[in-house]
């Protein structure tokens, strides 16, 4: 190998500069917008800042308190079911509770159906993970490589189909709403689909490709907390059954707080319901599967409109106008030090 020399320069030659080129760019000379603070431009950014959020502000809080909404406890209110979900062996027998309410006056427009759930952390990180985004896309993958463990297989090796504890966990209460009408009961009529998001039901989640859903899921089995498979999600519907079920997509979407509401159905407007629901007495009809007992839980109904700015959550329109009378509280210190710092320039200079 030959050895490496540097290169000495010789006593009288200039040496390579090190120095930036002497250009606009390198020299840091380009034309750039240099703002002059004064008091004015000061103070009208903030007063202009805190005008604009509080009137943010107020109109999202009225806007949310405009929202007409009905919620349900129904924990104690099927106290019979409660106690019989609460033994495990119990999962294969059915109970059914009523809970008889009264609209006092009509709620028009489109009406949401929302269940509602408390003290229930879908936020803990190892129950987060478990699942497998490849198989909700409908392919062979070996699931127990994902982190759907200890919801991944059977002991006798059958994978489950989805996996994982998310999917195990999934709310299966079922929730039918009747008008009392002339002593008749009347169902109305609510949509199961079209309440998930585009991207979930197009992008998210697919079914495995095969003219039969049943055989596709051939050689998997449900999740243990499930009472049918998940090709048999909704009988009525095949579209709405498998991976891309909208009561399964909108479960999957997890819950940041413990308390949280799902969407669950939409009001169908059609008959008696063309403008939303008329006052008078109505039924909740509720086959009680899901147990919150054990995690000293509640379970909600929730019947509720929306607005422009969403549902009755004021949380956004009072931060906008705690955000407004901060900047507006700061515009009137930053005055008076001002007015304060002034009066002394001008007595000294007086002097």
């Amino acid at each position: 190998m030959k050895n490496k020399t540097s290169v000495v320069p010789r006593e009288g030659e200039a040496q390579p500069s090190r120095c930036p080129d002497n250009s606009a760019f390198k020299q840091q000379r380009l034309p750039a917008w240099k703002p002059q603070l004064t008091i004015a431009s000061v103070l009208s950014s903030f007063f202009l800042t805190g005008a604009f959020c509080l009137t943010v502000g107020v109109c999202l809080v009225l806007s949310a308190n405009s929202v007409r909404e009905v919620q349900i406890d129904y924990s104690d209110k099927c106290s019979d079911c409660s106690k019989l979900r609460e033994n495990s062996s119990n999962w294969n027998k059915e109970c059914h509770c009523s809970i008889n309410f009264t609209l006092k006056e009509d709620i028009l427009g489109d009406v949401f159906m929302y269940y509602g759930l408390q003290n229930f952390y879908q936020n803990h990180r190892r129950y987060a993970k478990s699942r497998s985004d490849a198989q909700l896309l409908g392919r062979n993958v070996n699931i127990q490589r994902s982190y759907c463990a200890p919801f991944s297989t059977y002991r006798n090796g059958t994978p489950m189909a989805p996996c994982g504890a998310i999917a195990n966990s999934m709310f299966n209460d079922t929730i039918d709403l009747f008008y009392n009408y002339n002593s008749s009961m009347i169902q109305v009529p609510l949509l199961k689909t079209g309440n998930s998001w585009w991207t979930d039901k197009n992008v998210k989640f697919r079914n495995p490709e095969s003219s039969n859903l049943s055989a596709a899921f051939a050689g998997t089995a449900r999740p243990p907390y499930w009472q049918k498979p998940a090709y048999l999600l909704d009988e009525e519907d095949e579209r709405n059954n498998g991976y891309v079920n909208d009561d399964f997509i909108i479960w999957m979407r997890v819950s940041a707080f413990a308390t949280f509401r799902n969407l669950y159905r939409r009001l169908r407007c059609v008959r008696r319901f063309t403008e939303g629901l008329p006052a008078g007495n109505y039924t909740f009809q509720i086959s009680y599967n899901f147990p919150v007992t054990k995690f000293k839980g509640r379970k909600y109904v929730i019947l509720s409109t929306v607005v422009w700015s969403g549902g009755s959550n004021p949380f956004l329109g009072i931060a906008y106008m705690v955000s407004g009378t901060a900047a507006t509280l700061a515009g009137f210190v930053i005055t008076g030090i001002h007015l304060k710092l002034r009066k002394k320039k001008t007595y000294f200079q007086k002097q």
